[in-house]
This record gives structure tokens, sequence and C-alpha cells, in this order.
């Protein structure tokens, strides 16, 4: 039960904030033998996140008609990242980027890309300025998220402040592309659950599922307001002291 509740929450707080949630969940695996992170709870677990982004932008999602544009472009952007990541998965490549030293060299190195990106003059928006051209930048940068420690959440805001797009619209964006990919992972995750026979949804599975939808839409609400008055700064930070703790662990 402990187990699940902390899984729940780096799941849903890491999902969402640039700091990368796969290398946050890699480093757990490494260095705590939790006898509950297998398949069935991780699906779980993503598909909290997936519903907790649906009902925090279900007004963006149902309005569909007016938003159409919008949601296009959101999914010309998720192509990229979905097909070199079934390419890694379906050949195991991914396995080979679950470093510790990687995490490492990544989350310092992205932190950096994070910080300058976020000096980027703000003048666009979302609305005005979001077109296709746009999307597939973003999109193309997005595939280094399967990087674990690049942060799925910071190359997209990263890659939106580069086009200076103001900082709370780039966060909705990466919201918005989380959707597709969230989606995607949840079901290639059920699908490999199919597959093993163990589809099994029990109480923990239940209450991974809750957790993590919780914590999740508690952080995107509180990111949301965040970002409105703040810069990136503390993530910067953050990124820089785990980048450092990790290549000391790594080398020493």
């Amino acid at each position: 039960m402990i187990e699940v509740f902390i899984l729940s929450i780096i799941q849903g707080v890491t999902e969402f904030l640039p700091i990368s949630s796969s290398s946050h969940l890699i480093l757990i695996s490494n260095y705590i033998s939790f006898e509950n992170q297998g398949l069935s709870i991780d699906v779980s677990l993503h598909i909290g996140s997936f519903l907790a982004v649906i009902l925090y932008f279900k007004k963006d999602i149902l309005n569909f008609v007016q938003n159409k544009d919008l949601f296009f472009k959101i999914f010309v952007s998720s192509i990229p990242v979905m097909l070199v990541g079934y390419f890694l998965v379906h050949f195991n490549f991914i396995n080979y980027l679950r470093d510790v030293k990687i995490i490492g060299w990544t989350t310092l190195i992205f932190g950096g890309v994070l910080f300058i990106s976020d000096k980027f003059e703000i003048k666009n928006s979302i609305k005005n300025n979001f077109n296709y051209k746009s999307a597939i930048f973003i999109g193309v940068l997005q595939i280094l998220s399967l990087i674990p420690g690049v942060s799925r959440s910071g190359i997209t805001i990263s890659a939106a402040r580069i086009l200076k797009i103001n900082r709370y619209d780039s966060a909705k964006i990466s919201f918005l592309l989380s959707i597709p990919t969230l989606a995607a992972v949840s079901l290639f995750g059920l699908n490999n659950l199919i597959y093993s026979e163990d589809l099994v949804f029990s109480i923990l599975n239940v209450l991974s599922i809750f957790l993590s939808f919780i914590f999740s839409f508690i952080t995107i609400k509180f990111f949301m307001k965040y970002i409105k008055n703040f810069s990136l700064n503390i993530f910067v930070l953050y990124r820089l002291i785990l980048g450092i703790i990790l290549l000391l662990i790594s080398y020493l």
C-alpha cells in the first residue's frame, strides 16, 4: 500500500513537471526494491495521469468543434515521438537508455536548455502563433524525451519557449501533448497485459489509478497557476542538483 502511494506521487508529480518522470521511476527501481512495481501497476499509474489531464482540460476537449484546429496540431505534434517510441520499444533499444550516467547527463544538460529557453522574449501565444510549423518543431524535439532524464514536459516547454510562446501557453501545449502520449502508453500497456494473460485489476490497481489521478490533477492545477507568475528557475535548480548527485554516484 505504501509502495503504491509513493509510486503514485512520483508518477503524478514528475509526469507533468519539467523534471522527467521516467528518470525518477528508473532511479526508484534501481535503488529501492518495490514488490508492486510491475507492468499492471505502471499501466494503472499512467491511466490515472491520463484521466487527470483529460478532466483538467475538459472544456477544451468538449469544445472540440471550436478547438479542432488546435487538436489537429496537437495530434500532428505527437506523431514523431509515438513513432520513434514504438520503434525503440519494439526493438528493445529503450533499455540501453535506462542508465544512471545517461540520466545524470540528460538531467543536467536539458536543465540548462530549460534555463536558456526560458530567457527568450515572451510575445507569442497558443491562439495566434501555434501553427503547424510550430507543432512539427515541438513534435520533433519531443522525440528527445524518450531518453530518460530529458523530460517530455521540459523539452516541449523549452521548444515552445524557443518559439517565444509565453510560459502559460507553453505549459498548456505540453499538457495537451501529454494526452495522446499518455493514451498511447496506456493502450500499449493494456495490450501487453492482455497478451501476458495477466489482466487482473486488483484493489491495488484501482488504488494506483485513483492516487495517480489525484496527484496528477493537483500537480497540473498547481503548475498552471505557478507558471503565470514565476519563472522555471526552481525546476532548473532541482535538475542541476539531481544531475550532479547522479553523476557523482556514477563516476565515484
